[in-house]
Parts: C-alpha cells; sequence; structure tokens
C-alpha cells in the first residue's frame, strides 16, 4: 500500500461541529484509497470560521498536512478540488511546496498543469455565479420584491442561497424527469451534500428548483 494524506474541509463552524460535509468527503477519499492503493497515514479536518481562508496561514491544518506528506514523502489527497480552494493563486502557491496533490474526483493521473486549468475553469465558474446572483437580485428588486427587509445580512443569506442553487444546477438539469424525491434520493447516493448540509427531501429538492427557477 502506498501512504497517503487525506485533507476534509468545511466552511463553517455549524458544518464541522456537526460533521455535515465531512463524512461525505471521507466516504469518497476511503473509497478513492482502496481503488488506487493509498493507505493513509493521517487525516486533517479543517474547520473554517470566516473570510480569509485563501491563505496558508488560515489553514493550519493544510499547513500541518503538508509537513506531514513532506515526512513521508506521500502525496495530499482531497475529496473535491474546492476542498483545497476556489482560488487558481492559491492552488499555484500550494504546487510550489513540491508536495503532489491528488484530487479524488478527477482521478489518479491528474497532473499539477490539469489543476491548474480545473482550477482556473472553476474560479471562472464561480465569477459567473456570482454574477448570475447579482442579476437574479437585481431583478427581483426591481419587481418590488423585499430583500431580507434590504438589510445586508438578509441580502448576503439570499446571495449565498442563490449561490448554492446555481452550483446545483448542472446536476439538477441531469436529473430533470424525475421526481422531487426520486431526484432526492440520487443526490443522497451521489454524497452531495444538501444546502444547508446532510440529506437531502423532497422539500429541499423544491426549494432549488424553485430558486433556479424565479
Amino acid at each position: 500500500m502506498k501512504p497517503a494524506v487525506a485533507y476534509v474541509r468545511v466552511s463553517t463552524g455549524r458544518q464541522g461541529k456537526s460533521g455535515l460535509g465531512l463524512e461525505a468527503q471521507q466516504a469518497a477519499l476511503a473509497r478513492f484509497a482502496e481503488a488506487e492503493g493509498y493507505e493513509f497515514v493521517q487525516l486533517f479536518t479543517e474547520v473554517e470560521t470566516g473570510k480569509g481562508a485563501d491563505a496558508l496561514e488560515r489553514r493550519p491544518q493544510l499547513a500541518a498536512a503538508l509537513k506531514t506528506a513532506k515526512k513521508h514523502k506521500a502525496p495530499i489527497i482531497v475529496a473535491k478540488l474546492d476542498r483545497l480552494s476556489r482560488d487558481v493563486h492559491f492552488i499555484s502557491g500550494l504546487m510550489m511546496h513540491r508536495t503532489p496533490f491528488i484530487v479524488a474526483e478527477l482521478g489518479a493521473d491528474a497532473d499539477p498543469f490539469m489543476l491548474h486549468v480545473y482550477a482556473a475553469l472553476a474560479e471562472k465558474e464561480r465569477r459567473l455565479i456570482s454574477q448570475r446572483t447579482r442579476d437574479a437580485l437585481a431583478a427581483k428588486k426591481a419587481q418590488g420584491v423585499k430583500l431580507g427587509g434590504l438589510n445586508a445580512k438578509g441580502i448576503a443569506n439570499r446571495e449565498e442561497a442563490l449561490r448554492r442553487a446555481e452550483q446545483l444546477r448542472p446536476v439538477l438539469a441531469e436529473l430533470a424527469g424525475l421526481s422531487p424525491a426520486k431526484m432526492a434520493s440520487e443526490l443522497n447516493a451521489r454524497t452531495i451534500p444538501a444546502p444547508q448540509g446532510g440529506q437531502w427531501h423532497a422539500a429541499t429538492v423544491k426549494r432549488v428548483l424553485s430558486r433556479l427557477s424565479s
């Protein structure tokens, strides 16, 4: 068995405390390790509580994972690229450490160049989603819809809900034609966490579809 270091990350304290999102990542890593012949020497879990996470000093667990990986001459494996970062410059900085990174969903053959390309595409998609979210909120405001009383927190919450819905648009389009209940079952089978973490239900699917169609 080849040694490797596992790294999982959630972006909110609430998700970290409840374990939402972490279990899905750990399950994906376990499946990948078994299929590719890796054995994890250590698992590092990062729970972020605010902005500025795209800096290594704000990621103590990732910094520790790098040290452990260098000690064992092992790669760091993550479930998805965005568990490292959605920022291409941060990804580039990690590559400077010359520790191999493997993204389970991209496969063991994805080299550093491919990771850069995927990171750039993810960053572009993030910007497009952000723009679509702002356009959707502006359209609602123009129609006279009250956005959380127009206070900053209410608008931020709606922006985040729309952003998450946009991220799910491709997979929901793939499942079009199924009932909300069957869509929820399929999303759970794929270990895709619901917008607030945890399991999908028919009502959750309906809420997301409603946001995307409004």
